[in-house]
């Protein structure tokens, strides 16, 4: 078996690990049963990763998080090792042929959701494969206590039963004591090595400051430390907005936010990688996977949703080791703010109820019927036609997805793809005796390049604002295209799609996870009321507020953060003064040079002489021609 430094080397071109990180994977190498808890930027990925290429045969990496599989599956694949992603949207004869490539293809990750555990042919394949390790990333969205609770993480327990012999490794970058002890539980563990980091940045400053004017402050901090950042806002918009002010204040920035199409995402990505952008303003949906290591400021214009999403996002500064600044800015109406961003707008379970019953309605589903039937879903129709608060009724159905009551496949925007199947002289022939629609096509040749060679998505609303009419118009003169052979059209009218996984039973359905979603939201509550309390407590460290919320014990204040500098400053101030009393004492009994006054009275020499200059310039004390002190009255 190759040893695992010579993997390091070879894959990744560094010489030696993380602290931490080699007893973890030997611990792995030899077969244990290993928890691993690595904040932000820990290097958790290796820890399973070097152990998979160490052995023959191949690693099933369990994670929730789509993106971060296949920017995973990316890298892997970048440095020519064999690893694939089964997601959704593959048909059974790719998702067979797929399988049977990780049996026979010598493929050494392959990275599933915990969902896909459900499905009898990936069970039967797993059986057949040479499995060396199952890595369970994202673990605690195991435990009903994790910030991020799937149910569907609870059927990873299969896979004991699929390869008896193999042992399992559990990785996370946030969870409380009584989060990991449930991921313990639940994945069987038995006598497992456990292995975790404390969570304290010592070169990591974390700040809290109360600001009317949070942009002001904003440009004052990145002025100060011109060096990448990262700036983390509620909403898509915002990110846009809070971008092109920093532009026109000569601060070069960037966006990103879960609505960009891929392209965007990298051109920007891009720009701020590689230092030519200085600041990111982002959503939450940035951050997976990137470890830029030169990022001196994190800072949140709004309150996060949670302290184990703050610690991830703060932690993303500082991985070069150097002095970091993870700043939160505030102001009163935060706090009506973040309750209503996170808590008004959690179902209840009478809501899920409603939403699922008339969601069977709206597909006509039949009492006792529906398992594993899909329908094109037009979520805004549905919400218009039940007269249901939109965002309410899409966080029920996430939660009827989350716990596999259905499939919700998402697509934000109507997928409309446009192709011209005659030459250009032909369709301006064509135009010439149907003038009427040259304006719409002139306006879609001008923004999509390509347009002839194959398929282009286009974005109907755009093309309605550039040929100033409507969307439906648009649609209208494109289809009137297609009917004449101009153009091929695929015109999407869906904005996602929808699969039942049980048989509808009406209350019944949603009963058997009313429990979880309760606790779900209690736990909400708790989490938001965390926040709070951590912004406005300033009378302890900021680093031990932080530590102590994740169950670690004997901590001691870090003396960098908002709470400590503060703290510092009122000492001196308070020190300051008793000195200036004890020096006015000393000379009420006459004149004294500077060295028997630091004899007669406790400070140092430069707090000494920082307090005599303070009296001689508010006129208090003089000094006399013998070069000693006397008091100004006397």
């Amino acid at each position: 078996m190759e040893h695992p430094i010579n993997i390091l080397e070879r894959y990744w071109n560094f010489t030696s690990f993380r602290p931490g990180q080699e007893a973890i994977i030997n611990a792995i190498i030899t077969g244990e049963d290993t928890f691993i808890l690595l904040p932000t930027g820990g290097g958790k990925s290796l820890c399973f990763q070097i152990p998979a290429l160490a052995k023959p045969g191949i690693c099933i990496v369990i994670s929730p998080l789509i993106a971060l599989m296949k920017d995973q599956v990316q890298t892997l694949n970048d440095k020519g090792i064999k690893a694939m992603s089964i997601t959704s949207g593959i048909s059974y004869a790719q998702l067979d042929t797929l399988l049977d490539n990780c049996i026979y293809g010598n493929y050494k990750f392959l990275y599933l959701s915990p969902e896909r555990l459900q499905q009898e042919l990936v069970q039967d394949r797993i059986r057949q494969m040479n499995v060396n390790l199952i890595a369970v990333d994202e673990a605690h969205c195991i435990s009903q206590w994790g910030s991020d609770f799937r149910p569907a993480y609870k059927n990873i327990d299969i896979l004991r039963q699929l390869q008896p012999s193999v042992n399992v490794a559990a990785l996370t970058a946030s969870a409380k004591p009584e989060v990991i002890e449930d991921i313990i539980k639940e994945l069987d563990f038995i006598k497992p090595k456990i292995f975790k980091q404390s969570f304290l940045r010592p070169n990591l400053a974390y700040m809290v400051f109360h600001e009317n004017d949070k942009y002001y402050r904003l440009l004052t901090i990145l002025k100060k430390y011109k060096a990448s950042s990262i700036i983390y806002v509620r909403n898509r918009k915002l990110t846009l907005e809070i971008s092109t002010f920093l532009n026109s204040k000569d601060i070069t920035s960037t966006h990103y936010h879960g609505g960009l199409t891929n392209n965007e995402k990298d051109n920007n990505m891009a720009s701020w990688i590689n230092n030519q952008k200085q600041v990111m303003v982002a959503t939450n949906a940035f951050g997976m996977g990137i470890d830029k290591p030169d990022v001196k400021t994190v800072i949140h214009l709004n309150l996060p949703e949670s302290l184990e999403s703050y610690f991830q996002e703060a932690g993303r500064v500082g991985r070069n080791g150097e002095k970091a600044f993870a700043v939160i800015l505030k102001n009163n109406s935060d706090a009506d703010s973040v309750k209503k961003q996170f808590l008004s707008i959690l179902p209840t379970v009478d809501l899920i109820k409603q939403v699922y019953r008339k969601l069977c309605n709206y597909f006509q589903i039949s009492y006792g019927e529906g398992e594993y039937l899909t329908f094109n879903f037009d979520f805004n129709t549905f919400c218009k036609t039940y007269k249901f608060n939109s965002i309410l009724c899409y966080n029920a159905l996430l939660l009827l997805d989350r716990n596999s009551v259905i499939t919700l496949t998402k697509q934000f925007k109507n997928k409309v793809t446009v192709q011209f199947i005659i030459s250009s002289n032909a369709l301006f022939n064509y135009l010439e005796t149907h003038k009427n629609y040259s304006i719409i096509v002139k306006c879609v040749l001008r923004m999509y390049g390509g347009i002839f060679d194959h398929d282009i998505k286009v974005d109907l609303i755009k093309i309605a604002e550039k040929a100033s009419t409507n969307e439906n118009k648009v649609i209208n003169v494109l289809q009137e295209l297609e009917h004449d052979g101009i153009i091929t059209l695929n015109l999407a009218k869906t904005d996602a799609q929808v699969t039942f996984i049980e048989p509808r039973e009406d209350d019944k359905t949603v009963n058997r996870i009313a429990k979880i979603v309760k606790q779900q939201n209690d736990l909400k509550q708790m989490q938001v009321n965390a926040v709070l309390d951590y912004v406005e407590n300033d009378m302890v460290c900021k680093s031990m507020q932080l530590l102590a919320y994740f169950g670690e014990k004997d901590i001691k204040p870090c003396g960098i953060c908002s709470v400590c500098i503060h703290t510092k400053k009122k000492d001196i101030k308070s020190n300051t003064n008793l000195i200036k009393k004890d020096v006015i004492k000393s000379l009420e009994n006459g004149d004294k040079s500077s060295r028997t006054i630091l004899a007669l009275i406790k400070c140092t020499e430069k707090e000494l002489q920082s307090v005599l200059k303070l009296l001689l310039e508010h006129g208090i004390i003089t000094l006399t021609h013998k070069n000693t002190y006397k008091l100004s009255h006397l």
